[in-house]
């Protein structure tokens, strides 16, 4: 298959901070550290969600932002979007987490194995984190929005590791697409799939598709 990637940045929570959302705090102050973390089912060594309704759990274990993308939104904000900045645990170059099949599978370092899961969806405390005006809403239309894992195999990653896609799944469904335009045709190719396992969130998304006819 020989793609690859690398690992830029391995990026955990600083420190919980205040919000005006419903839980109170946030944990999505992240920033990278230059040791070795293990990575486990339920992301990585430290690492904390402050609104485990809709963060966290076995298939938003990790969320891995590419560089290119943070490239973009430098160039179009006028200001460093560092490692960790959009909440991301890790920064990769190389591969596009938006063109990453679901269900698409790397390995990170020496053990570690990953799944792609599901894209991220911006919220608002993401848009008070980055103080920009109208930022869920154009975050949501430039469509960089990353990618979530959920962790197959733990092991122990760091910053400078390579990242090997191991498997690709046989539809075309990538996270990208379906965030942009998630339709019948893409549901019943993922349903079609007897090897991947999908995230619980995608039955109610399925649901309101069928609901909707197309």
């Amino acid at each position: 298959m020989n793609q690859h990637g690398s690992l830029l940045a391995v990026c955990r929570v600083h420190a919980l901070a205040p919000d005006e959302g419903s839980v109170g705090v946030t944990a999505i102050d992240k920033r990278a550290i230059t040791e070795p973390v293990k990575i486990n089912p339920y992301g990585l060594y430290a690492d904390v969600q402050a609104d485990r309704k809709n963060h966290g759990g076995l298939h938003k274990a990790v969320y891995a932002y590419s560089q290119h993308d943070a490239d973009y939104w430098a160039k179009e904000l006028g200001r460093e979007i560092a490692p960790g900045l959009f909440g991301e645990n890790l920064r990769i170059d190389g591969l596009d987490a938006n063109a990453a099949l679901i269900g698409e599978r790397w390995q990170i370092g020496a053990k570690a194995v990953v799944e792609v899961t599901m894209p991220r969806t911006p919220c608002a405390t993401f848009q008070r984190r980055m103080n920009e005006p109208h930022w869920v809403k154009r975050f949501t239309e430039a469509a960089r929005i990353g990618a979530y894992l959920r962790v197959l195999q733990t092991g122990s990653i760091q910053a400078g590791d390579q990242i090997s896609v191991l498997h690709r799944p046989a539809h075309e469904v990538s996270v990208g697409a379906w965030f942009s335009n998630p339709s019948l045709e893409k549901m019943h190719a993922m349903q079609a799939d007897a090897g991947l396992e999908l995230a619980p969130e995608y039955e109610s998304l399925f649901a309101k598709l069928v609901r909707r006819g197309h």
